[in-house]
């Protein structure tokens, strides 16, 4: 049996909403054949954006939004996606597909599909425009803050108001270059900080909008970076981005995102939970700079990456999306969710039609994936109170792989939810579950799960994979104390009053 404590007296901490924040590159469909089909498209839509993916995305409230990159950010320069669409210079798409990009999707199409995004009464979707530091200037970062937040006579306000926006947008969340290790650069860490000092200088204030300012954090298990970045940039910097892609295979051969073996799912299970040391060890540096964790630690790429499906444009990495996927973002939400102290930020990538999509297309076709299902069951936990969770799980059969992870949160009007995942795909997992501190019982329940690992949503079959009503829960006896059965290979979410 496996057991789950939650310590209710020991809340001290909100889990951000921006934990569950998606990520939108100028990469294959995600941008044009994804959320952009034209204003003279038969396709339902609001200013050339469709509005069934706007609609999609806000039933799951995302809180935010990554603009322009990825890799396309640092040879992305703004100006050439501003005024006349028939005026705005063509690039070649080098990292993606060496594909034309017509610009035609700039600042004000971004910023308004945000806006589309925002749902009255609830936060807005904050939009976080990555910077151009790999190609671009000081100057050029500078003015582009100045376009989106002066609200007065300036250069760049000038040339806003004649585009057609009088007000600024006041983008807060601005990111000062992008993977520089790699595709921004190939820069060191010394030369990258010193660069972003010098960037971040330049990133101003105007009005009442104080820019949250971004750093580009390490790939993966590179402790250094982060240490030499936390040394250079305190107190300069308000984030730092790491990015971790779960890998089965190698960079060569990724595996199939579809056709895969038992052994391949429990390979994906152990490369997601690595997100766990990376945060552990990620932070205790931070800590060693930041004690009040003033800091945030931002994931601002993550999720499984595959082999792109057959037959389509190896650029553009357009993969399937199965139950497997849901599983592992279910496992990287607990991670996040339970480091909440220092992370308050993170970005799947990506949204639409790319890598672990929520959202897939074909024309006029629209699918959610299980990926989309596992954000809007975690929704529970945007801005609730962090219940510290201690877990005691079984390993799974064969493997040396703990079955069960585990979040909870208290929402503002008492609500208790705990999120949990079976990664066994082949075994039920009993858990007795203990709040420690409040006397509750279960209300209501919700699971994601499959009769197969491959499952997945298609444009023939949408519903292969979603959430259902969950009764597998019962209180045992007066106080805190629950039994849980979860079935093989499913992400579980209970709501307890």
């Amino acid at each position: 049996m496996n057991r789950i404590v939650i310590n209710t007296a020991d809340a001290n901490v909100r889990i951000s909403r921006h934990i569950y924040g998606h990520f939108s590159e100028h990469l294959g469909r995600c941008i044009y054949g994804g959320y952009l089909v034209g204003e003279d498209s038969p396709i339902p839509n609001v200013r050339g954006i469709r509005k069934d993916i706007v609609a999609a995305l806000k039933k799951i409230k995302i809180p935010n939004l990554r603009w322009p990159g990825g890799c396309f950010a640092d040879e992305y320069h703004w100006k050439d996606g501003i005024g006349p669409h028939n005026e705005r210079p063509k690039m070649i798409n080098t990292h993606w597909g060496g594909v034309t990009e017509d610009n035609s999707f700039g600042t004000h199409e971004f910023l308004d599909l945000c806006d589309q995004l925002s749902e009255p009464g609830n936060p807005r979707c904050e939009p976080v425009i990555c910077g151009n530091l790999g190609s671009g200037t000081v100057h050029e970062m500078a003015q582009w803050v100045e376009y989106c937040n002066f609200d007065g006579t300036s250069p760049m306000a000038e040339v806003r108001k004649k585009n057609g926006r009088e007000k600024p947008w006041n983008v807060k969340y601005w990111g000062v270059g992008n993977e520089n290790w790699g595709c921004g650069g190939n820069m060191t860490p010394e030369f990258y900080a010193d660069n972003y000092r010098r960037y971040a200088t330049y990133v101003r204030k105007y009005g009442e909008t104080a820019p949250f300012k971004i750093a580009c954090g390490p790939n993966g298990d590179n402790y250094n970076w982060t240490r030499i970045l936390m040394e250079k940039t305190c107190p300069m910097v308000n984030g730092i981005d790491l990015h971790h892609y779960t890998v089965p295979g190698n960079w060569e051969h990724k595996g199939s995102s579809t056709e895969f073996a038992e052994s391949e799912w429990y390979v994906t299970m152990r490369k997601a939970y690595f997100m766990d040391e990376l945060v552990h060890k990620h932070g205790a540096i931070m800590d060693e700079f930041d004690p009040k964790r003033t800091v945030a630690l931002i994931v601002g790429e993550w999720g499984n990456w595959f082999d792109v499906e057959p037959g389509t444009n190896p650029g553009f990495l357009y993969q399937q999306n199965t139950l497997r996927d849901a599983v592992v973002a279910a496992v990287h939400f607990n991670i996040f969710n339970n480091y909440a102290e220092r992370i308050r930020m993170a970005n799947i990538a990506q949204t639409v039609n790319v890598l672990q999509s929520v959202i897939l297309t074909e024309g006029a076709k629209m699918v959610l994936t299980p990926t989309y299902h596992a954000f809007d069951m975690y929704k529970v936990h945007h801005d609730a109170v962090k219940l510290p969770v201690y877990v005691e799980s079984q390993n799974c059969t064969h493997f040396n792989l703990p079955a069960v992870t585990a979040s909870a949160s208290e929402d503002d009007n008492g609500k208790i939810h705990v999120s949990m995942t079976n990664i066994d795909p082949k075994n039920e997992q009993g858990i007795r579950l203990e709040l420690r501190g409040v006397s509750v019982k279960p209300v209501s329940g919700w699971i994601i799960s499959s009769e197969n690992m491959q499952d997945r949503n298609t444009f023939e079959t949408e519903n292969a994979v979603k959430i259902q009503n969950f009764n597998g829960a019962r209180t045992e006896g007066v106080g805190g104390k629950i039994t849980v059965n979860i079935p093989p290979k499913s992400v579980v979410t209970l709501a307890l009053a």
